[in-house]
């Protein structure tokens, strides 16, 4: 039987070249001359450093331009709380999420069963598994995943016939 995957994901190479080209950036404007502003990256774990909140903001904002122009949808971001370290300097941990999480995936199967769809959707940990008989079921149940899941980014992967 036809099936595939819904995910959510960020491509983690692109997310690479967006903070090293934001890094670039901001080593270069001349708003940052002689500050410790910059964007460390840890696995899936981002830290934003500034000398102050005004500079925080403006970093930040550097780095969301770089994801748009590298196709990272933003939604991938869960940022945290700001914290002061040591002086006026300033820090901020931002977490890149990934994986569906259960509450959204209940929602995601539910939609199905309310869309009366011909398919069978399961959770599979952090993905969505979807099964039907035919892949023009399955194109539709993208389609509507595509039009009614919008407080996610989700992609879709491992479509077997």
């Amino acid at each position: 039987m036809p099936s595939f995957d819904i995910v959510s994901e960020a491509n983690m190479v692109e997310v690479k070249n967006a903070l090293d080209t934001a890094n670039k950036e901001i080593a270069n404007r001349y708003d940052f001359k002689g500050s410790d502003a910059r964007i460390e990256q840890k696995e899936l774990e981002l830290t934003v450093f500034a000398d102050d909140d005004f500079k925080l903001g403006q970093v930040r904002e550097v780095m969301h331009n770089k994801f748009a122009k590298r196709g990272v949808d933003v939604r991938f971001l869960d940022m945290g709380s700001v914290e002061k370290i040591g002086g006026d300097k300033v820090k901020q941990k931002i977490t890149v999420k990934k994986g569906i999480e259960q509450v959204v995936a209940k929602k995601i199967v539910q939609l199905f069963k309310d869309e009366k769809l011909k398919v069978t959707a399961s959770i599979q940990g952090e993905a969505v598994r979807v099964t039907g008989a035919k892949k023009d079921i399955l194109q539709e149940a993208i389609a509507l995943v595509r039009a009614k899941v919008t407080d996610v980014p989700v992609t879709f992967q491992n479509f077997r016939d």
